[in-house]
């Protein structure tokens, strides 16, 4: 008798080509890149609005340059007065580890607008060695290699 152990990756059968080719097109209509986002505004007009769903304390540590900062809880209240609907948003919060920018874009897709989040976050931004706004003024930290071998580009 014979017996096949299968490894844990091939436990589960991968899905049908259609089937992931839907699933990946859906993550890219949900989901940025820090480099794609930080490439997209050096336009003059990237076609969407950045938001910093983080706390004050947080914004004033950093953000992005030309972020719109609306906390996740004030933006029932507040998006009207600061969004246009038929712009798209991309959400941003602390980084991986922080669900923030999901709860702001589904916060926001609840009330109309089209929305992304920012994978990576804030820390990415940074760890990537773009440039961010402080409340002393402007930052910048040296790339980490390990998140861009190339300067401002994941190596993907």
């Amino acid at each position: 008798m014979t017996t096949t152990v299968q490894n844990p990756v091939l436990q589960v059968a991968p899905a049908a080509p259609a089937e992931a080719a839907a699933h990946f097109r859906a993550s890219l209509r949900l989901y940025a890149d820090v480099s794609d986002v930080a490439a997209a505004l050096t336009a003059d007009d990237p076609g969407f609005v950045i938001l910093d769903s983080r706390s004050t304390e947080s914004w004033d540590q950093g953000h992005i340059p030309g972020a719109v900062h609306l906390p996740t809880a004030l933006i029932p209240a507040q998006a009207g007065d600061l969004l246009d609907k038929s712009v798209p948003v991309v959400t941003y919060c602390w980084g991986p580890g922080c669900n923030g920018a999901t709860r702001a874009a589904l916060a926001l897709a609840e009330l109309g607008y089209q929305v992304k989040e920012m994978l990576g976050g804030f820390e990415y931004w940074v760890r990537e060695g773009f440039a961010y706004e402080t409340w002393q003024g402007p930052e910048h930290r040296d790339a980490d290699p390990l998140t861009a071998p190339v300067a401002g580009a994941c190596g993907c």
